[in-house]
């Protein structure tokens, strides 16, 4: 159908896998190491299922929590997935990160899509046949305007309906580092929270967990950067 061939038409990304796994990409084949994402995925999945969320913000109290590498690696498991259709957006305008985690170099960032100065079909990218990114070549300017905007609702509404994904997924700017992010969680069905074992401090989750359910719901809590995974370099996940 239409959708199909929309979906088949975004350029599609190329894996260096080398640099996925120095950027902590251990989700693009399945196996022990991506275990804790499938579990993720999973769990997300049955979530969004039961609730009937389909949007998804990934965001973290504080800078340096891996939120953009956990989804990274979420896009790989759900590309495994094969029944769904999931969309990765980086709303994360201020110092966007999913293009480096991924190592693309995208022309335009997600501003001029939602401005409309350019389509979702020359700029979004494609992993596998069901998984597409839209990502940021450079930080944005007045980030929180653009995403208050009934331009930037639009523009988001004018995606689904033309790419009709069963999730979407946004990697939304640390709460603690401005207000951009708490205007757009008005937009989305639920947020997960992502914590840095050891770095965020307990306060801090608590802090998020308040802001954001007053704004929509709270998925649940990933904790990430555990020592005791010794088996994945330090790197696990918690699921509350």
């Amino acid at each position: 159908g239409r959708v199909d061939a929309d979906w088949q038409a975004l350029t599609p990304i190329t894996r260096d896998v080398e640099l996925l796994k120095r950027n902590r990409v251990i989700a693009v084949e399945s196996g022990h190491d991506a275990a804790p994402y499938d579990l993720l995925r999973t769990k997300i999945m049955y979530q969004a299922q039961t609730n009937g969320w389909r949007r998804i913000a990934i965001v973290s109290p504080d800078p340096a929590a891996g939120k953009s590498t956990t989804l990274a690696n979420l896009a790989f498991s759900f590309e495994r997935q094969r029944d769904m259709r999931v969309m990765c957006i980086d709303l994360d305008l201020r110092r966007p990160n999913m293009h480096k985690v991924l190592g693309q170099k995208p022309e335009h960032s997600m501003p001029d899509v939602l401005e409309g100065r350019v389509d979702f079909a020359d700029h979004g990218m494609r992993l596998g046949e069901r998984v597409a990114f839209g990502l940021n070549a450079r930080p944005t300017a007045r980030p929180s305007e653009l995403l208050l905007s009934r331009e930037a609702r639009e523009g988001l509404d004018r995606i689904e309906r033309a790419y009709t994904p069963d999730l979407v997924f946004f990697d939304i700017s640390p709460l603690n580092v401005s207000d951009d992010n708490i205007a757009f969680l008005q937009n989305v069905d639920c947020a997960l929270i992502i914590a840095a074992a050891e770095a965020t401090a307990t306060s801090h989750i608590d802090h998020a967990e308040r802001q954001i359910s007053e704004l929509t719901n709270v998925m649940g809590i990933v904790l990430n950067k555990c020592r005791y995974a010794s088996e994945i370099e330090g790197y696990n996940y918690q699921y509350y």
